[in-house]
């Protein structure tokens, strides 16, 4: 897609006054997708030299809104976490081309805040923080489920910068189920829930994504009953937080992500306490 209202490119290390028309280039595989009318000027972070992956002393890892899907996955092949199938998981629910993973990233992902966003699902499941950056130099840290408010809303402030997400080491530890549902053979996911059981205390975490119009995570001190599990997700989810567009209908949607939360339950619940 040729963007034909931008005017210019300009390099995110050469910080410049953001200004009305201005956007964030990352990948670019949803900016240049369709038409823009609203840029008039890319700033582009290609060239921030940012590492793509960092394990922190504390166990934790920073995630670089830079990361492309292609990085993700192969340092995920390599970590040595209980979680780390999780990722892999994660990223084929792209359904994407290989061209796609080598330029699309994390953050454009996270930012883009849609239902189906893969790295939403993620990064929500695993407890994790995006870091943001002003364009004074002020920085806030916000977890991801509060980060996306509805369907392709964010929280970010003009001009501000998703600069990277952050998973605990304690979520890297988890042992983690994953369900994906699509109307299709290969098509968006209409439903993506993940399950997270911390082997330190046995908390669970449930995540629902793709289903709502945001992420919800469902915590546990201890694994719930059938009931409670259903009644919290009932009890959380509006009727108009069920995503509603041409990959599947709200009520479809809803019995497939209970169904699916249900599945996770059994499978990481100890069989004496189900």
């Amino acid at each position: 897609m040729d963007l034909n209202t931008v005017l210019d490119v300009r390099d995110a290390r050469h910080r410049e006054p953001w200004r009305p028309g201005d956007a964030w280039l990352g990948g670019g595989t949803y900016l240049f997708s369709e038409p823009q009318p609203h840029i008039r000027r890319l700033v582009d972070l290609s060239r921030m030299g940012w590492p793509p992956l960092a394990r922190q002393p504390d166990g934790s890892l920073d995630i670089a809104a830079t990361c492309t899907i292609t990085e993700l996955s192969r340092f995920a092949r390599t970590l040595p976490a209980t979680a780390a199938p999780l990722f892999e998981q994660c990223c084929r629910a792209f359904l994407a081309s290989f061209k796609i993973w080598n330029m699309a990233t994390v953050g454009g992902n996270l930012c883009n805040g849609l239902p189906a966003g893969p790295m939403i699902s993620l990064t929500a499941a695993l407890d994790g923080a995006v870091l943001l950056q002003g364009q004074d130099g002020a920085t806030r840290r916000l977890p991801v489920t509060e980060f996306i408010t509805g369907a392709g809303v964010k929280v970010l402030r003009d001009g501000e910068l998703l600069r990277s997400v952050r998973l605990p080491a304690r979520a890297l530890d988890c042992r983690t189920a994953f369900r994906q549902a699509s109307l299709y053979g290969l098509g968006r996911s209409g439903s993506l829930v993940i399950g997270a059981r911390d082997p330190a205390d046995g908390s669970l975490a449930v995540t629902v994504t793709a289903a709502t119009t945001r992420p919800f995570r469902f915590w546990f001190a201890l694994p719930p009953t059938a009931a409670e599990l259903r009644a919290a997700i009932g009890g959380a989810v509006r009727s108009d937080e069920w995503f509603d567009d041409i990959h599947g209908l709200p009520a479809w949607r809803r019995h497939m992500a209970l169904l699916q939360a249900e599945e996770i339950r059994r499978e990481l619940t100890p069989e004496e306490h189900r």
